[in-house]
């Protein structure tokens, strides 16, 4: 029996989550699969209930778990709080804890909604990228960090990127597999002619490509650069590898490509497990409102399917239906324009389940 953890979270995160579940039981019901749920609380809440942002017994159901299905954290509530217990850090222990390394975020522009974008149609319609980014490694967890006090009285913060050639080698390899099924072409981001861990990166990387993917055309950008390119001539790239730092801004720039985040799901991956959540935050201004774009949650769901289950066809059902819905023209108020049709999050949630459920 398939064995999924939920993690809901906190603001939007808990009604799109809800939207996924009912797509989840759904699918379940058309092949026939029983899938184990169980949710738990994780972030604010579980700090306003356990005083954590993740409790030890959680992270031990993530890791007997197939796959985590997460919502978002984090909110202005817990702001304040010291920076070791706040919803965010418990993201980082659960990754941490399941050794998720790699990171995927497709950016894909949909045709129904290639004039949601900030860019002119004839550069963003056809983009189809995937960014895959090293997740439990540098700067975001290299040591030493912190802010100590000088004996002038100034205040000095550290924070150390650092990467080993291993980490370096296990999220290449992710990225250069997943270019070979796709169009065999991948960028490597890095900023090798200022730092040294960097220089590591773009050695490793072209060694790992030389070796043991001939096949797939490499390209090193330096993140400055990449950063321009994306923007300037996006239908050119395929994959794009980075590491934690760099990865976090350019798959965020790459979503902005498609005038939505609440349209990019995300999945990380790793040795012990997989946890499957939407790019977007959990964005406290629009909770409880019933108007959050339930979408990316829904394709996370259908990433899970795919890569954990290896249920493609389930996963091409969800796909599918989110295509046959947004061509007549319902949207969500992220992505509405004059002209089409505003819905909210539960009920864009029940347009995509119809369609799974019964194709038009």
């Amino acid at each position: 029996m398939p064995k999924i953890l939920i993690l809901p979270g906190d603001g939007i995160g808990i009604e799109v989550t809800n939207v996924s579940i009912e797509i989840l039981k759904a699918v379940g019901q058309k092949y026939k699969i029983d899938f184990d749920i169980e949710i738990e609380d994780f972030g604010g809440i579980s700090i306003d209930t356990y005083g954590v942002p993740i409790r030890d017994e959680v992270i031990e159901k993530a890791k007997n778990a197939d796959a985590v299905l997460l919502g978002a954290v984090g909110g202005p509530k817990w702001d304040k709080l010291e920076y070791d217990i706040r919803p965010e850090r418990g993201l980082l222990a659960l990754r941490k804890g399941l050794d998720t390394y790699a990171n995927l975020r497709p950016a894909v522009v949909y045709s129904a909604l290639s004039d949601a974008s900030t860019l002119k149609k004839e550069i963003v319609e056809g983009v189809d990228i995937m960014v895959v980014r090293e997740l439990t490694g540098g700067i975001y967890f290299g040591n030493p960090r912190g802010i100590e006090r000088l004996p002038n009285g100034e205040e000095r913060g550290v924070n150390t990127l650092v990467y080993t050639t291993s980490e370096i080698e296990r999220v290449a390899r992710i990225a250069f597999q997943i270019a070979r099924k796709r169009r065999k072409r991948l960028t490597s981001i890095d900023k090798a002619n200022i730092l040294e861990t960097m220089e590591l990166w773009k050695k490793t990387v072209a060694r790992i490509g030389r070796d043991e993917y001939p096949d797939v055309e490499l390209e090193h950008l330096y993140v400055d650069n990449a950063a321009m390119q994306l923007i300037r001539r996006p239908k050119s790239f395929d994959v794009l590898l980075a590491d934690n730092m760099f990865g976090d801004i350019i798959s965020d720039e790459a979503a902005q490509l498609t005038g939505s985040l609440g349209m990019l799901p995300s999945a990380s991956i790793g040795e012990k497990g997989a946890i499957y959540e939407p790019v977007h935050g959990s964005a406290p201004d629009i909770a409880g409102k019933d108007i959050a774009n339930p979408i990316a949650s829904i394709l996370s769901l259908a990433m899970m399917l795919r890569y954990t289950f290896n249920l493609n066809m389930a996963a091409e059902d969800i796909e599918g239906a989110i295509n046959r819905v947004l061509p007549k023209g319902y949207r969500t108020a992220d992505i509405y324009e004059e002209g089409t049709i505003k819905v909210g999050c539960s009920q864009m949630g029940r347009l995509i389940l119809d369609e799974i459920m019964n194709p038009s």
